[in-house]
């Protein structure tokens, strides 16, 4: 379907003249506004506490390690192998426990508050905030398929299955 707008319309006149006719070549008496905005500049607060700096780095370095994980368990069938003295496989836990964790801080702080944990800092602990409600949604989908694919789940420790 093709739309044809009508040819070029003439707007009303936006402004009446003040007192009758406007004399050709005179010019209208001009109006300057001023407007102010106020608002709260939240992006530099001062009252940011060191658990809100812990979570941001932790949300910020737990929501990648976590979509590895996700991938490695949907492609092979288990999670993250051990690596190197067990560092892969504990940072893979410690990933999952920070967005445990941040998921109820967030649900803890809306049943008190009615809203979510603040911005923060260029708005990272809002970013951190979704990227952990992202992440669980993503944890739930693979762990259903896989559950669906293979009939069970890895624990967090290495079993039968996967590296043992």
């Amino acid at each position: 379907m093709l739309l044809l707008s009508p040819a070029s319309v003439g707007l009303p006149a936006l402004r009446k003249p003040i007192l009758g006719a406007v004399r050709q070549g005179a010019s209208l008496p001009a109006m300057s506004v001023k407007v102010r905005a106020m608002a709260k500049d939240t992006s530099e607060s001062s009252d940011v506490g060191i658990l809100e700096k812990v979570a941001i780095g932790g949300g910020l370095l737990s929501a990648p390690v976590i979509g590895w994980s996700l991938y490695t368990l949907k492609t092979t069938g288990c999670g993250l192998p051990p690596g190197p003295g067990g560092s892969l496989g504990a940072l893979e836990g410690v990933s999952y426990l920070v967005v445990a964790g941040i998921v109820g801080w967030s649900l803890y702080t809306k049943s008190k508050t009615g809203s979510g944990l603040p911005n923060g800092p260029f708005g990272l602990l809002g970013a951190v905030e979704g990227l952990s409600y992202l992440s669980l949604a993503a944890v739930l989908v693979v762990f259903g398929l896989q559950f669906l694919d293979k009939g069970y789940i890895p624990g967090p420790l290495p079993a039968d299955q996967c590296f043992g």
